[in-house]
């Protein structure tokens, strides 16, 4: 394992420096890095490592939402009311509708097993828009207007809702019945994601302010929390749960409201661990791809994801409408809500292992819009803020 680890590292950072003199987002080298490395190529990871591949990705996706709830400035998001709202499920049922039109068609599927690929493709990625929507707010683009924290907290909560539908479906396929309280879970699970969040951190900065450590220490004890709750939630079997990961965001914003000192201080600590995360994260996604599989699905997937994508940005164009924002600020907003990854990497394959007769076809297009969305959006969003944005004077 440490081998692999080791090639992970310097391979990932080193194909991630070489995109970024180029004048492409690293991403793609890293995801690159994990495609060559990986079992379907030269097959150099150990199976152990691939084997914790899941929990790994999870780990990066915790780091980077406490980073996100650590910046995240909710004044910004009351501005916008309406729209912030609506980014959350818009979109993505848009996208999903799209897909479920026209799947059927292009790839000869049945209205269900398009909806289990629509569920499947509707989620934007954390790892993608969160970093990026993290670095606009440091530097002041699109902050008056509240567009990263519109993005920020809609992608969070686009990723719940989308995997809530997902399993439905599955179940559905399975040939269980509808159950009405999986969509009424959907509200309260990140209703409590909410409540749950913001009173660990408000706790925290409590703790904080009465018991003196070092900000390293406060950086495990929040990582120590937030692997809970992702257990916690993972181990739930009641009808009701929450969302874990709206959990871990909110906990640093609980801990901002109250301790808005330490909160820069260990955003910039987060900010040192996400080095890391983005590697192991990215290069593991990459070691997912079966390029064997790309050719048997070809233009028709490429086709299928393109128009879901249009969709969805209409979905988001419909978010927006009413909204104070400029119609760059729109175009930005439309195409910053795009990117795929994390959600596509972790639930692709589910319909594969369960073996249905569309899982080799909804994994290969889930990998295919890993591979073009992520690194065409992060390309995209790193190209266009500056330009689509207004910048925030620096006080």
């Amino acid at each position: 394992m440490l081998y692999s680890i080791a090639l992970i590292l310097t391979v990932g950072m080193a194909m991630g420096w070489i995109c970024r003199k180029v004048k492409l987002p690293s991403l793609i080298g890293m995801l690159v890095t994990g495609i060559v490395l990986g079992p379907y190529m030269m097959n150099l990871l150990d199976a152990s490592i691939l084997g914790i591949s899941a929990d790994l990705r999870k780990i990066a996706l915790v780091i980077i939402l406490t980073r996100a709830g650590l910046g995240l400035d909710l004044s910004g998001l009351k501005k916008i009311g309406r729209p912030a709202v609506l980014m959350c499920f818009v979109p993505a049922s848009f996208e999903l509708i799209g897909v479920v039109l026209t799947a059927p068609k292009i790839m000869n599927l049945s209205i269900l097993e398009a909806a289990i690929m629509g569920a499947v493709l509707a989620a934007v990625s954390p790892a993608v828009v969160v970093p990026r929507m993290v670095k606009l707010m440091e530097e002041g683009y699109g902050t008056k207007q509240g567009i990263p924290q519109l993005i920020l907290a809609g992608a969070s909560v686009d990723d719940v809702y989308v995997i809530v539908l997902f399993s439905t479906f599955i179940g559905m396929m399975q040939g269980e019945d509808i159950s009405v309280m999986r969509f009424v879970n959907i509200p309260i699970s990140i209703f409590l994601g909410i409540v749950i969040g913001l009173l660990a951190g408000v706790a925290l900065a409590f703790y904080f302010e009465k018991v003196h450590i070092r900000d390293t220490a406060k950086v495990l004890i929040i990582l120590s929390i937030s692997f809970f709750l992702v257990a916690i939630e993972d181990r739930l079997t009641t009808p009701i749960t929450f969302s874990a990961l709206i959990s871990i965001m909110f906990i640093g914003i609980g801990l901002k409201k109250k301790r808005e000192v330490v909160a820069k201080r260990l955003s910039a600590k987060y900010g040192k661990l996400w080095v890391v995360a983005e590697v192991f994260l990215f290069v593991l996604v990459g070691a997912t791809v079966n390029i064997g599989y790309l050719g048997h699905v070809g233009m028709k997937a490429l086709l299928t994801i393109g128009c879901g994508l249009v969709f969805r940005m209409l979905g988001v164009f419909v978010c927006l409408l009413g909204a104070t924002f400029s119609p760059s600020e729109k175009i930005f907003t439309m195409v910053a809500y795009c990117p795929k990854a994390t959600v596509q990497a972790a639930i692709g394959s589910v319909p594969l292992a369960m073996g249905f007769a569309c899982g080799e076809t909804v994994l290969t297009v889930a990998v295919l819009a890993i591979v073009l969305t992520a690194p065409l959006g992060a390309f995209a969003i790193d190209l266009t803020y500056r330009k689509l944005l207004s910048r925030e004077p620096s006080s």
